[in-house]
Order: structure tokens, then C-alpha cells, then sequence
């Protein structure tokens, strides 16, 4: 514990805040890695594939989604089935002296019409397979050629507008895309918090009480001067309740607070029980709520009772009867109780 608590409220925020840069900007860095490394943007802005450029040789230069313009499709009279659903159907065409299978979906295709004179597609170029080799073998039987002759008119690869996935795609970009910016607005708010400690939230939450600025300056004065009550993370001035912990900082200004109650929690690995903690919880008027967590008990018990010596007012335990007081104190939040009517009415 310091013995110097000069501008020490303010240097725990900053550390807090300097503390929780570290995890967005790991993400987001993995996530530049990520994105480069697999090239995600082509999920969802596919590669133009050329006429003069075949299968295979887009293929081989791992260009796997493309959008591509195909002429005069005829279907093959083949259908690709997935647990008895039809995800595609079967088309040839040619383009640039390739002969070509394609897949297309059963809505761009119309649920398998006889021919296409153009259409515009976003697939994805696959090796063939066995099924691919077996409707091969079939196309040839249908057009009485030879399995020799169809495969060396037939590219080996082939493009499968399902396997595209368009959907899922654009799912994948947009929690991409919501996890990015939310990580990249954390690290902005961190920090404006890391230079500006007086718009955090834990200073901020003293606007319903006053001016942060000031308040902040006063506790930090108290807490400098002459403390009432320090633990490891818990202090109490002659007007303030502070926490300045690894979960997060807090100011409470003592004459505020109307109920205060500690709560245990037994930690435990399979049958064997190795430790307790305990969580000091603090509601103030203007609905504002404060949890310190992972304290002794000794800590929360000095706390709790020299809070309550402070202020008179202060209602100690959680009971029934302090909740429904402290509810008769705070009321209903507006949002809180435009749901309930809402419901009600709903109901």
C-alpha cells in the first residue's frame, strides 16, 4: 500500500486504462494478419476472372473466388444433392476454347433451365472430385463420346457459384467488421481516458452528483491529505468512498450512498474448495451502482461498517426488506419502466 497518495486516483485510472489497450490492439493486429494472410476481402469483393485466363491457371495462382460473365449455358441434366436438398445445378459453356462445368444456384438458374444466354456469377474455382469425375462419365455416356475424349475437352476444375457462400460470407465480414470497430473504439476511448482522466467513466458517474472536475480534484485532495480508511484498494475520505482496483476505478461521494451489503463467493476446482472472496456492492441515488470484487472479508467488514457510521442513512445488508426500500428510494428507472409498461400491455 503507498504512502503517498498524491494525484493517486488519477494515476489508477490512467493505469487502468493503459492496462486495456493491450487486448484491442492485439485483436486487431491479428485480425490485419488474418485478413492479409487469407485474403478476406475476396469474400466479399471476388477477383474478376478473365476471359484469357482458364481454370486451372487462376487456380494454381490461388485465386479461388472470382466473379466471371459465362454465355450460352446448356444444362447437363445434373444436380448436385446435400441430404436431400439441391444446392446446384450442373451447366457446360465455353469460354476462351476451355470447355467448362459450372454450378449454379437453384435460384440463379430457375431451378435447372434447359439454357442460359448470359449470366453473371460470383463462384468458387474447385477441383474436380469423384463426384465431378462421375458426372463426367456420365455427360459422356449421354453424349456418346468417350470418358478419354470428354476429359481432355472438360477442364479438371470447375466453378461452384454455392460454394461461394454469399451469405455466410457477407455474416463473416460484418462480425469482422462489428469486432474490429469495437475493438478499435476501445482503444480510442482508452486513450482519450489515458489523457484525460476527468472524462472516464468512473468521474463522469460524478456528474449526477456535481461537477466531475471538481469532485475529483476534492477526493484526490482528501485522499492525499488525511485518508479515514485505506485497504489494499479501498479507500474512504472524509466525503468519498474510493476503489482503485484491476477491475476498474470508482468515487462515491459517502452522503450519496443508501445501501451497501457484501456478498461471498466460494471458488472452487471440481470437489476441492480453495478459496473465498467477497464482493462489496454499493447502490447510490441516481441509480448509480458499484461492485468491488474479489476483497477479504476483514477489508469489506471495516468498510461496510465505518460507511455506515458516516452516514446514518445508509441501510446495511442485502434483505428483502432493504431491497424494497432502496427500490422506494430509487424508483424505477424510465427505460426499465417503459419496458414493464410495455409488457404489461403486451401481455
Amino acid at each position: 500500500m503507498p504512502e503517498n497518495y498524491e494525484h493517486y486516483i488519477t494515476k489508477n485510472i490512467k493505469a487502468y486504462y493503459k492496462r486495456r489497450l493491450a487486448a484491442p490492439i492485439l485483436y486487431l493486429l491479428l485480425l490485419f494478419a488474418v485478413w492479409h494472410i487469407f485474403s478476406l476481402s475476396v469474400l466479399i469483393f471476388p477477383d474478376h476472372l478473365d476471359d484469357s485466363v482458364s481454370l486451372e491457371s487462376a487456380y494454381r495462382e490461388d485465386v479461388e473466388y472470382v466473379s466471371t460473365t459465362l454465355l450460352d449455358l446448356k444444362f447437363t441434366g445434373y444436380n448436385q444433392s446435400v441430404l436431400g436438398y439441391t444446392r446446384g445445378y450442373y451447366y457446360y459453356t465455353t469460354r476462351a476454347n476451355e470447355c467448362i462445368i459450372v454450378l449454379l444456384s437453384p435460384n440463379t438458374c430457375e431451378q435447372g433451365l434447359p439454357s442460359i444466354d448470359e449470366v453473371t456469377v460470383n463462384g468458387k474455382i474447385t477441383k474436380g472430385n469423384q463426384n465431378f469425375d462421375q458426372l463426367l462419365s456420365n455427360l459422356a455416356t449421354d453424349l456418346n463420346w468417350t470418358e478419354n475424349g470428354i476429359r481432355n475437352k472438360v477442364s479438371h476444375y470447375y466453378i461452384s457459384e454455392p460454394g461461394f457462400n454469399q451469405t455466410g460470407n457477407i455474416i463473416l465480414f460484418l462480425v469482422l467488421l462489428a469486432t474490429g470497430g469495437y475493438a478499435l473504439l476501445c482503444i480510442i476511448l482508452s486513450v482519450v481516458y489515458l489523457f484525460f482522466p476527468v472524462l472516464s467513466p468512473a468521474c463522469q458517474d460524478l456528474a449526477k452528483f456535481g461537477n466531475p472536475k471538481k469532485m475529483l480534484e476534492q477526493a484526490e485532495e482528501e485522499l492525499a491529505t488525511l485518508p479515514q480508511l485505506a485497504t489494499e484498494d479501498m479507500f474512504i475520505t472524509e466525503h468519498y468512498f474510493i476503489a482503485t482496483s484491476v477491475y476498474g476505478n470508482a468515487i462515491v461521494p459517502i452522503d450519496q450512498i443508501i445501501w451497501i451489503y457484501k456478498y461471498s463467493t466460494l471458488h472452487k476446482f471440481f470437489w476441492y474448495h480453495f478459496s473465498i472472496s467477497y464482493t462489496l456492492h454499493i447502490s447510490a441515488n441516481k441509480h448509480l451502482y458499484i461492485q468491488c470484487p474479489k476483497n477479504i472479508k476483514s477489508d469489506i467488514d471495516g468498510i461496510i461498517d465505518y460507511l455506515s457510521e458516516a452516514n446514518h442513512n445508509i441501510l446495511v445488508g442485502f434483505n428483502e426488506k432493504n431491497r424494497l426500500k432502496v427500490q422506494e428510494i430509487q424508483g424505477t428507472p424510465m427505460h426499465f419502466g417503459k419496458l414493464l409498461a410495455f409488457l404489461n400491455k403486451r401481455i
